[in-house]
């Protein structure tokens, strides 16, 4: 491998880790957040959901960005508002805390929809790895803020405030190995992005689409609500705060492993729906017994989501023919699919705050896991995009 491939490398799985932890790290602080700045439980879910629906809403904007100022350019500058929003956010009360997970939210929705694209565009042969290590990296971000927040907080004495604010750093350092590449000249407009028609046209985008959702849905409900939950179960916080990264780390393997075995075949049904049941199986232990083998229910529920997102991003990369389109679908898949997921967090608080504890929310997120069955089922099926 050449200097400059090992640099694209880097810059793609450096890039790829800043993508969680302005979300994840939030959750393990969540409790003093809302003590700090004065708010309810729905509050507190309310600021994972403005993240998540900004990543819904600006998605979109990735394919007329990209065309313009092309992929990399389109990364670097994502890297750059992150590190942004996530030191407002921690400059005065709820306001700028709101603003600046937007802010950074709003970053991370346009990375999210450029890295099947730029995997597509530098590694056309080898999708299938690239995906599982961009995927990985995205993973272990969002497992190492949620482990080391707590442990920060307690060894610098920093408020979370300044905690948070630290999540800068990594992005400005994956911003400065990626300059050389989008210093580099842009591909040529011919190759960007094409308009939405002909993909909001295919049945395949729809299917992949409420893939996306779900799994995000199921995934950000318990990245939003775990600790808290092992909380009022009786667990201590910093043991709290080691499942939720526990579950994390799992996925980091799951989901480099998987996008390399499933990309090997025509469908990816049979993986798809072995990650929907081991979720479900997740949700069934921290429903019925979250104080019992709890690290068991954690492995379980790392495997079968770490598996359902990289699945989700690989079928992504692999059903258009070319960077442009992928980056069409992309667009389309995280926008809608990440609209959908930003219902969960605030759905689960007020069904908490109504119920009085988490049974009602647990049933609840159990039902929709069987919808994404249904959707995993008809996304994984052998299909091409067609484009033209």
């Amino acid at each position: 491998m050449s200097l400059r491939s090992a640099l694209l490398v880097a810059g793609v799985a450096l890039a790829a880790l800043n993508l969680r932890p302005a979300i994840a790290g939030v959750s393990p602080l969540l409790d003093e957040i809302m003590g700090d700045v004065g708010l309810s439980p729905a509050g507190g879910g309310a600021i994972t959901t403005v993240m998540v629906v900004c990543l819904g809403v600006f998605g979109p904007v990735t394919p007329l960005l990209a065309r313009r100022i092309g992929l990399d350019r389109t990364l670097l500058a994502g890297l750059l508002v992150i590190a942004a929003g996530v030191a407002v956010r921690g400059l005065g009360g709820a306001p700028l805390l709101y603003l600046g997970s937007a802010l950074a939210a709003t970053a991370i929705a346009v990375m999210n929809v450029s890295m099947p694209g730029v995997v597509k565009q530098h590694f056309p042969d080898r999708v299938n790895l690239m995906t599982g290590v961009y995927v990985s990296c995205v993973v272990a971000g969002a497992a190492l803020s949620s482990a080391l927040v707590i442990p920060i907080e307690h060894g610098t004495g920093f408020s979370w405030r300044g905690v948070t604010a630290l999540l800068a750093v990594p992005a400005l350092l994956a911003a400065l190995l990626w300059l050389p590449q989008a210093l580099r000249r842009p591909e040529a407009a011919a190759n960007g992005p094409r308009p939405f028609g002909a993909v909001l046209r295919s049945r395949v985008t729809w299917y992949v689409t409420a893939l996306m959702g779900l799994q995000s849905l199921t995934f950000y409900v318990m990245l939003a609500w775990l600790p808290t939950i092992f909380l009022e179960a009786g667990l201590p916080a910093d043991q709290a705060g080691y499942l939720l990264s526990l579950t994390n780390l799992v996925q980091v393997g799951t989901s480099l492993a998987v996008p390399v075995l499933a990309g090997r075949r025509a469908s990816q049904v049979p993986y798809v729906v072995g990650a929907c049941l081991l979720t479900v199986l997740g949700y069934l232990g921290v429903l019925l017994a979250p104080t019992t083998l709890p690290w068991a229910w954690m492995i379980v529920l790392g495997v079968g989501q770490g598996a359902a997102f990289a699945l989700a991003l690989l079928i992504i990369a692999l059903r258009p023919a070319d960077p442009a389109a992928v980056t069409a679908l992309s667009a389309v898949a995280q926008s809608v699919g990440y609209v959908v997921a930003a219902l969960g967090p605030l759905l689960f608080g007020f069904l908490r705050e109504v119920s009085g504890g988490w049974t009602v929310p647990l049933t609840v997120g159990l039902g929709v896991l069987v919808v994404q069955l249904v959707a995993g089922w008809l996304a994984g099926r052998p299909a091409t995009l067609e484009t033209r």
